[in-house]
């Protein structure tokens, strides 16, 4: 009977998994779809003809019918749609007017470079905003975490771009701290084969130390910005989550236990805040990689963004949509990786 009953158990607890994983499944589906139905909507409601864009603004009236038909535009708006359905499906974005390349190609070759800065970005603002959070929390109501809510605040208030473009006028016009804008000096242009994309795991890998050197000193400034931009967000979370765990009943018993002040707060009050600290964390990282245009514009940064400015600009249309969509099926990828892990790191949520 025991035998049964934990068969039965385990039968349930496998059925209950696999409707998880299958609802998981689902809803990332509906979604990615809903983002291909979006992005395809933009790019028709836009006021770009892509038409125009293939054949200029030149062309004969019976050029330019040609080339609407061979681009599909004159089917009925639904027929369109799954027609760039099955194309999204096989992997199949279009070429690009611009580079003439296929846009899954650009797109591979300018990506990793975005995610290069944003991981980096990412790191500066874990590494500096957690500790800063748990000061604040620790200290709440002091001139420490009020210093702490301040910066916080000016990281969310003032725009990235003109913090960008101070950024550059002091560090590198004024005081020649940080390097010009772009990814790395022209003289250490294609020296390093590309593996996996990243300028500096890239230039390591191969023993290129002069290019590791030179590509460090270039992303320094823009990672440090876009740190900032996430440890304003990251620290203020910290300390909300920290200062909640302070007042639980089980800081109090670590305390009259006689445990050391540092260890009821890095080893117990943080150690449970970071169950919600990691998804803030992911998100933050997700917010990066979707927001980076500006920073990328500014610090001439050969990324996904800068890729998707240039095409918007030369009304590239396919690029433009192609990029789009990369962006918003990695965010949308990692919003519900963070819901996965939320559930893995918290076992309440699980039921």
């Amino acid at each position: 009977m025991a035998e049964a009953g934990g068969s039965g158990s385990g039968g349930s607890s496998a059925w209950r998994a696999g409707k998880a994983v299958g609802r998981f499944v689902l809803t990332a589906a509906i979604t990615l779809l809903g983002l291909v139905l979006v992005t395809f909507l933009i790019g028709r409601v836009v006021p770009i003809d892509p038409v125009l864009a293939v054949v200029g603004d030149k062309s004969s009236p019976q050029v330019y019918a040609r080339a609407r038909q061979e681009l599909g535009l004159d089917l009925p708006l639904a027929e369109q749609f799954w027609l760039y359905l099955g194309k999204v499906l096989r992997g199949d974005f279009g070429n690009s007017v611009l580079t003439t390349n296929p846009v899954l190609d650009d797109i591979r070759r300018f990506f990793p470079a975005t995610l290069e800065l944003a991981t980096l970005g990412t790191l500066i603002g874990t590494l500096v905003g957690v500790p800063l959070g748990v000061l604040a929390a620790v200290r709440a109501g002091s001139l420490t975490d009020q210093v702490t809510r301040v910066v916080g605040l000016v990281g969310y208030s003032v725009p990235i771009f003109w913090l960008g473009l101070m950024a550059l006028l002091l560090f590198y016009a004024k005081l020649d701290w940080a390097a010009a804008p772009g990814r790395v000096d022209i003289a250490y242009d294609y020296l390093v084969t590309p593996i996996t994309g990243s300028l500096l795991v890239d230039s390591l890998l191969e023993g290129e130390y002069d290019v590791f050197a030179n590509a460090l000193w270039h992303i320094v400034l823009p990672a440090c910005l876009l740190g900032y931009f996430s440890l304003a967000y990251i620290s203020r979370m910290t300390r909300s989550f920290v200062l909640g765990e302070l007042q639980q009943e089980y800081v109090l018993t670590a305390r009259v236990k006689g445990l050391s002040e540092a260890r009821v707060i890095w080893r117990h009050a943080l150690r449970v805040a970071a169950v919600p600290l990691v998804t803030v964390i992911v998100l933050s990282y997700a917010t990066l990689l979707e927001g980076s245009v500006l920073t990328e514009t500014i610090f001439a940064w050969p990324g996904i963004g800068s890729y998707l400015t240039n095409s918007l600009q030369n009304a590239d249309m396919n690029a433009v949509l192609g990029a789009t969509l990369c962006i918003g099926a990695t965010f949308v990828t990692l919003n519900m990786l963070s819901d996965l892990l939320y559930s893995l790191l918290d076992p309440r949520t699980r039921r």
